[in-house]
């Protein structure tokens, strides 16, 4: 019975595969093959196998790009022989933003040029790390209601050219723009001062009040011996105080006295590396948005030049620095006789002008003789004056009003070139770099920091 059905089985499958054959461009065809397609959402669900959801709410898109943001902090400092490799936009951590950048110089030299630009731009440093070895470094930095973290450690890179290693040093700097909004929720976020924390921190309300372009002001925390001087030359001091280029200057000077003021100390006598710190540091911040007119920091492993400062002295790179730019006089300008810097001496009124008059005009200094001087200057004692110093104080009176005879001593027939120079006159011939034509005070630099 089962035997005489199975032609007729056969037989009416042939009948449906004929029709759906004829059928295939027609509605009916269609409606069949859609039919019988298979479900759409089982390849764009996978948990109908089992596998882990996600949904498009928990997932965390990261952008990748090579070009700086812009909204990317004008304050950071940018290594300027570093290129820019990528930029990282994670929009699962607050918008946090990371940028890597590569470099063919040393890492120590990166470092000590970020460490530098940190700490002479007014930031905070929070904490660094510096393992021994590889010289890599971590900086956490704050300033403001910004805070970045830079990471700088030796690669290697192969030659496009000769498909060889080469070393190269590679910088990560990540921040959280200040544009962004980012919502604190639970106990577990990260707190100011943690080694995760990436800012911004909630910007405090300025109570600054707005700064006269002509005069100095005292804008910056008060200090408690600044009443020594005169109220002009104390404002002097308030305004680069408030620049923050004394670094930890006012630290010493409070843990040495019981009041609970910062202590500047103007008519103390400045020693030679103390001026020649405050040089670097003020010259520096004045032009932070013009790399071009910096001063350079040495390297750590550079051959010292003077035989009193070696390389593990802590202002080693600065003084360094000042001589391998030619600004003060060593065997590298060709004054062979010059194997000592004496950085504990006392600074002299001839070295603080000598040091300052280059980085006013940024050109050689003019030609001059006793008579020029004595007609310009009127000076009593010009014949106790070095002939290089000569140059720099006929200089100096071509700059006007804007000279640093004048702001520093005022008017004077004596210029006594070996007399040791206060911190308070150091800290006012610092206070304005450049020509009476073209120039920066601390005031503008203030501005252009803000």
């Amino acid at each position: 019975m089962l035997h005489c059905k199975r032609p007729v089985f056969y037989l009416g499958w042939a009948i449906i595969i004929a029709s759906l054959t004829a059928c295939a461009n027609s509605p009916i065809g269609k409606n069949w093959e859609q039919s019988l397609a298979p479900d759409p959402q089982l390849t764009d669900n996978p948990t109908v196998f089992g596998a882990k959801q996600v949904s498009a709410q928990q997932k965390q898109p990261t952008k990748l790009t090579t070009k700086l943001p812009a909204d990317f902090p004008q304050d950071i400092p940018l290594y300027s022989n570093a290129k820019l490799q990528g930029v990282t936009s994670v929009k699962g951590k607050d918008n946090q933003v990371s940028t890597r950048w590569l470099s063919a110089d040393p890492s120590n030299i990166i470092t000590s040029f970020y460490t530098e630009q940190l700490q002479k731009n007014n930031w905070k440093l929070i904490k660094t790390q510096k393992p021994s070895g590889d010289f890599q470094s971590i900086l956490s930095a704050r300033r403001n209601n910004l805070q970045v973290n830079i990471s700088i450690q030796p690669q290697q890179v192969t030659s496009a050219v000769a498909n060889q290693p080469k070393a190269a040093t590679e910088i990560l700097i990540a921040y959280l723009p200040v544009t962004s909004t980012s919502k604190i929720k639970g106990n577990n976020i990260p707190k100011p001062g943690d080694g995760e924390f990436i800012g911004p921190l909630p910007q405090k309300q300025s109570t600054q009040q707005t700064i006269s372009k002509s005069t100095p002001t005292n804008q910056s925390q008060p200090i408690g011996d600044v009443n020594q001087v005169t109220k002009q030359l104390s404002g002097y001091i308030q305004d680069l105080a408030a620049l923050g280029v004394f670094g930890g200057e006012f630290n010493r000077a409070k843990s040495n006295s019981s009041n609970t003021e910062e202590q500047f100390q103007p008519n103390k006598i400045i020693t030679r590396r103390e001026y020649a710190r405050w040089l670097v540091a003020v010259n520096n911040a004045m032009y932070a948005d013009k790399p071009a007119k910096q001063i350079r920091l040495a390297s750590a492993s550079d051959r010292p030049v003077f035989k009193d400062v070696s390389s593990n002295d802590p202002d080693f790179t600065t003084i360094q620095g000042l001589a391998e730019a030619g600004l003060i006089s060593s065997s590298l300008s060709g004054e062979t006789t010059n194997v000592l810097f004496r950085p504990d001496a006392p600074l002299t009124r001839e070295k603080l002008l000598l040091w300052k008059i280059p980085l006013d005009t940024r050109q050689a200094l003019p030609t001059a003789n006793i008579n020029a001087v004595q007609q310009t200057w009127g000076f009593q004692d010009v014949g106790k004056i070095a002939p290089k110093v000569l140059r720099a104080l006929l200089a100096d009176h071509q700059n006007g009003d804007k000279s640093n005879v004048r702001r520093v001593f005022g008017y004077t027939t004596l210029f006594q070139p070996k007399k040791p120079v206060t911190r308070g006159e150091a800290a006012v011939a610092l206070w304005y770099f450049g020509t009476e034509g073209e120039g920066i005070s601390a005031v503008e630099a203030l501005k252009l920091n803000k």
